[in-house]
C-alpha cells in the first residue's frame, strides 16, 4: 500500500493487515520535468566492522592490564613468602667482654683475642749490611708478646737476629725502642725489653697437655702488614721431630695459617694460655709454603731458658751429657756386630761428667731417654732440649745385647766447647765413614746417606746430625 509522508512524498509498505494507513497515490507532480541527477552509489555502513575492532583493542587492552595486575599480584605474593626479598637481619652484635685468663675456663675465639691481644706486640728491625763497599740497610718484621708487666716480651731469635735496631709496637699504636737482652740461635729464642710499666702479659700454659685435635689460635703480624692478625685450627701434633738447617727441633704441628711475619707470636689454647711460640721459618718445607701447615716451639721447652736469658743475659743452663757419641746405623751395626741397628752410640766420657756419674761407658747404645725412643743424634739433641741443667733423667743403653737403664743428672753446658776428637778405636772401624766437624762436634755419615743428603734419595737414608752430645 502507499502513503504520503508529512514531506509529501509516497511510501510503499509491504505489511499486511495494515489498517490505519492512507492508500498511497503518487504525487501529480510531472517528474519526467525534474533534470536528471546521476544517483550516488549508496555508502555502506561499517558500524559493526567499527565495534568489532573497538572490543578487539579493548579486550588487548584489558587483557594486558590484566596480566599486569596479576603478576603484580604474583610478586607481592613472591616477596610475602620472602623468595626474592632481601633478608636483614635485625640481631644485634653482642658484646665480647674482656675475661681474664684463669686457665679454668673455655673462652671463644671473640674472647681469646680481646683477652690477649693487647699482649701482642709487632716487631720491625733494621739490618746494616755492607755489600760491595756499599752500606746497604735492611727492614724485617716479627710478633712477640710480653711475658711481665714491665717490658720483657718474647720472640724468635731468627726475629732479632744481626738486628742494629728493634722497634715494638704495641695494639694501642704505642711504639718503643727495645734492647735485646739475649738469646739463643739453637732454640730460636729471644728476649728483647722495652722501658715501659703495667703491660699486660700472658698467662703461660702447660703445652705438655696439648692433644691432637684440640683448638688452637695464632695472633701476630703476617707479612709484616697484617698487624695483630687471628688464625685458628686445631693441633695435628703434639710431638713432631723436623730438622731445620741441620738443628732439631721438637714442635707442636697445627693447621692455623702461619706466614712470614707471624715468626715469634704466641700460640693459645683454647683456654687463652700460651703454649709455644709460633715461628713461619719452619711452617714451610724447602721455601715452599704449606697450606694448613704450620709449628710452633713448645712453650715448656724454653721456659726455663728464657728465665735464665732474663737473668744472665744468655742459656746458663743448658743440660749437659758431658760425652760425645754418634748415631748408629744399620751398615754401622752389622759392620760392628751390634744389637741395634739405631740408636746413639757413646764413643767417650768426660772425667767426673753426668755420663760418667751415671755409669755409662764407651760403647753404651743410647736408645731411650725418658720415654722418647732415641734412633740418632737429632733425637738424643731434641730430646735434650727438654731438660735443663740439674735435671735428672732415666736413660735406657744397649751394653752388649742387654738393655740397662741409667739415671742421668745433667750438667750444665760450658760457656765455650770445642770440638772433640773423634775417639780413634772407632776411627780406625769405620773405614766406611767420613767425619764431618761442625763447630759443635762432629757426625758420622755413611757415604750412601751422605749422597742421598745431597742428592735426594726416594728410598731413604738421611743426615743424623753431629755427634757432640753436650
Amino acid at each position: 500500500m502507499y502513503y504520503e509522508d508529512e514531506n509529501n512524498l509516497y511510501h510503499y509498505s509491504y505489511r499486511k493487515g495494515d489498517t490505519n494507513v492512507v492508500e498511497p497515490v503518487y504525487n501529480t507532480r510531472n517528474f519526467a520535468d525534474d533534470p536528471v541527477e546521476p544517483a550516488e552509489k549508496p555508502k555502506k555502513k561499517r558500524h559493526g566492522a567499527a565495534l568489532v575492532a573497538l572490543m578487539l583493542v579493548c579486550a588487548l587492552v584489558g587483557g594486558l592490564v590484566g596480566a599486569g595486575a596479576m603478576s603484580a599480584r604474583q610478586e607481592a605474593q613472591k616477596r610475602a613468602a620472602g623468595t626474592t626479598a632481601i633478608s636483614i637481619s635485625e640481631r644485634e652484635a653482642p658484646e665480647v667482654e674482656t675475661i681474664a685468663v684463669t686457665g679454668t675456663k673455655q673462652l671463644t675465639m671473640p674472647e681469646l683475642y680481646k683477652a690477649n691481644i693487647d699482649s701482642v706486640v709487632s716487631i720491625n728491625t733494621t739490618i746494616t749490611t755492607n755489600v760491595f763497599n756499599q752500606t746497604v740497610q735492611n727492614a724485617s718484621a716479627g710478633s712477640g708478646f710480653i711475658i711481665t708487666a714491665d717490658g720483657y716480651i718474647l720472640t724468635n731469635y731468627h726475629v732479632i737476629d744481626s738486628a742494629d735496631t728493634v722497634k715494638v709496637t704495641l695494639y694501642n699504636g704505642q711504639s718503643y725502642d727495645a734492647r735485646i737482652i739475649g738469646g739463643d740461635s739453637d732454640y730460636d729464642i729471644a728476649v728483647i725489653k722495652i722501658d715501659a710499666s703495667g703491660l699486660k702479659a700472658v698467662t703461660l700454659g702447660n703445652s705438655a697437655q696439648l692433644q691432637v685435635g684440640e683448638d688452637i689460635a695464632a695472633i701476630g703480624n703476617p707479612l709484616g702488614e697484617l698487624t695483630f692478625s687471628m688464625s685458628e685450627g686445631i693441633v695435628s701434633s703434639v710431638d713432631r721431630a723436623i730438622n731445620v738447617d741441620g738443628t732439631p727441633f721438637n714442635m707442636i704441628q697445627v693447621t692455623a695459617a702461619i706466614n712470614p711475619g707471624n715468626s715469634g707470636g704466641p700460640l693459645f689454647n683454647s683456654y687463652g694460655e700460651v703454649v709455644g711460640i709460633v715461628s713461619a721459618k719452619y711452617s714451610s718445607y724447602a721455601n715452599t709454603a704449606a697450606e694448613g701447615l704450620g709449628f710452633a716451639i713448645p712453650i715448656n721447652d724454653v721456659v726455663a731458658m728464657v728465665e735464665d736469658i732474663m737473668e744472665n743475659g744468655r742459656v746458663t743452663n743448658r743440660p749437659y751429657f758431658a760425652m760425645t757419641a754418634g748415631t748408629v746405623t744399620a751398615n754401622y751395626a752389622r759392620q760392628n756386630g751390634l744389637a741395634v741397628e739405631s740408636g746413639v752410640q757413646v764413643s767417650s766420657v768426660e772425667s767426673g761428667g753426668a755420663a760418667e756419674k751415671a755409669g755409662m761407658k764407651p760403647g753404651d747404645v743410647i736408645v731411650k731417654v725418658g720415654d722418647k725412643t732415641i734412633t740418632s743424634m737429632q733425637d738424643l739433641n731434641a730430646v735434650k732440649k727438654s731438660y735443663k741443667a740439674g735435671d735428672t733423667a732415666s736413660v735406657t743403653v744397649n751394653r752388649s745385647g742387654t738393655e740397662v737403664v741409667l739415671s742421668i743428672t745433667f750438667d750444665a753446658t760450658p760457656e765455650q766447647t770445642t770440638a772433640p776428637q773423634q775417639d780413634q778405636q772407632q776411627q780406625q772401624n769405620n773405614n766406611s765413614y767420613y767425619y764431618y766437624g761442625n763447630g759443635n762436634g762432629g757426625g758420622y755419615y755413611d757415604p750412601w746417606d751422605f749422597f742421598n743428603e745431597f742428592f735426594g734419595n726416594p728410598y731413604g737414608g738421611s743426615y743424623y746430625g753431629n755427634s757432640y752430645a753436650g
